[in-house]
């Protein structure tokens, strides 16, 4: 058991790649994080699963692994059931037909090969003294496993009558439990209360589609006051980096789509997903995303912002920001060059060689930002640790005027000043003259 503190966004160290997080608070006070681990390049999710709790979201605890793919009896069983996948192919999406249309060669499809006993992602309930960890498998098939502790470790995985990805699972006010699946069309079905088989002829089909409620996948839901919020992965805005919401007054719906909660387009050149939930901890709502980076679709980080919610209950849009579900950074405090939380051009995070990360593969014109610094002081001096060279101009907020510049030359800390007034601000680094140029660090003094 590891722990992390004053951790801000991305949560967890950034070797620890913990994308699609459920996050739920449990009966002991705490909350609990499940989602998928992206441990090798190129390549979703893994064979383990780790879990992560805290009980204010800045301080963290590492429980280590929580469930393994060894440990499922049917992956490799040619007699064990299988069952449908969730995909309709008898109504392609508009997703589907792309889809199809991009990866036909020679007359067909080309899917991608995943090991058939890769774990996606997650999603786990207490119930009656127990936790339940509801997981799905590269070969389409969804299973539970229990255990005594919301850390488990998970055991005895039972294989569910469903196929597809990205289960999720809702226990009611009054203790029914539902269980959530599917890509491009999200299925439900009341679970019964040995929360491992589904009540007879339950299933709802299609509750939540591309058609109507741009869904792409990553089913989650939450209730608030009388309303069920169904937060899923959205292709609202072409491709599925959005986190979207749909809301009902019954939790097999119908469903009506209401709009973004947050996009992470721009953590990273080649960001494509997201998949992620909202809870309520300690009276204020919280959204739970992944971020990807080193200019890969894979390698995704849990990050977590505060959200807030209109008088009518509809949820606004938030941005994504460094400092997450935390304070904004200070005066003579390090900001690593990992922080960064929205990206433009060229540039993404990688590993260096000196063990940290940095912002590399910078070209003329590529822009970072920090959100949020604050400060109570006019003028304030900003320091750079950088390899090689280029110029850096600062802008505070949303002004199209730079606050001040930079010369970096190779190897140098260097430090300028500027002039900007005192409260918190965002900071957009935009990099010219750009010659085999990594950010390292910053600092505020």
């Amino acid at each position: 058991m590891k722990e992390y503190k004053d951790c801000r966004n991305p949560v967890l160290p950034p070797d620890l790649h913990i994308p699609d997080p459920e996050a739920h608070v449990m009966p002991d006070g705490r909350v609990y994080v499940y989602g998928s681990w992206d441990q090798k390049e190129n390549i979703y999710c893994s064979k383990e699963y780790r879990v992560f709790s805290s009980d204010n979201l800045i301080d963290w605890v590492d429980h280590g692994k929580s469930f393994d793919a060894s440990q499922v009896p049917w992956v490799f069983d040619e007699n064990a059931p299988k069952y449908p996948s969730s995909i309709d192919w008898s109504r392609l999406t508009p997703f589907l037909k792309k889809m199809i249309e991009k990866d036909t060669k020679d007359g067909k499809l080309e899917i991608p090969n995943f090991p058939k006993d890769m774990l996606f992602a997650p999603d786990a309930i207490h119930k009656d003294g127990k936790y339940y960890l509801y997981f799905c498998m590269a070969d389409a098939s969804e299973g539970v496993a229990v255990a005594d502790m919301p850390e488990g470790p998970f055991r005895d995985p039972i294989q569910l009558p469903c196929g597809g990805i990205d289960p999720a699972v809702f226990v009611d006010d009054d203790g029914q439990a539902y269980y959530y699946w599917g890509q491009f069309y999200a299925h439900g079905a009341k679970l019964k209360d040995n929360m491992v088989e589904f009540e007879e002829n339950s299933i709802v089909n299609n509750i939540v589609t591309e058609e109507d409620h741009y869904f792409h996948e990553g089913s989650s839901l939450r209730k608030r006051g009388d309303t069920y919020y169904f937060v899923y992965s959205s292709m609202v805005r072409g491709k599925p980096t959005s986190l979207a919401y749909a809301t009902s007054k019954s939790p097999l719906g119908p469903f009506k789509y209401q709009g973004v909660i947050i996009d992470n387009d721009g953590c990273d050149p080649q960001s494509w997903n997201n998949h992620g939930s909202i809870e309520e901890v300690n009276g204020q709502w919280y959204v739970f995303y992944h971020r990807s980076s080193q200019n890969r679709q894979q390698k995704r980080r849990l990050c977590i912002e505060p959200i807030f919610f209109n008088e009518d209950g509809t949820l606004q849009e938030v941005k994504m920001t460094s400092q997450g579900a935390g304070w904004p950074f200070e005066i003579n405090e390090k900001i690593a060059a990992y922080r960064a939380c929205q990206l433009s051009g060229s540039v993404y995070l990688a590993p260096s060689n000196n063990g940290d990360e940095v912002l590399t593969g910078i070209k003329d014109e590529d822009e970072a930002i920090i959100r949020y610094v604050e400060w109570e002081i006019p003028i304030i001096d900003i320091s750079i640790e950088a390899t090689g060279s280029g110029e850096i101009h600062i802008f505070l907020d949303d002004e199209k005027q730079a606050s001040g510049s930079i010369t970096l030359e190779e190897g140098e800390i260097v430090a300028s000043s500027f002039q900007g007034s005192s409260g918190k601000h965002q900071i957009k680094l935009q990099f010219n003259k750009v010659k085999e140029l990594a950010i390292h660090s910053l600092y505020f003094r």
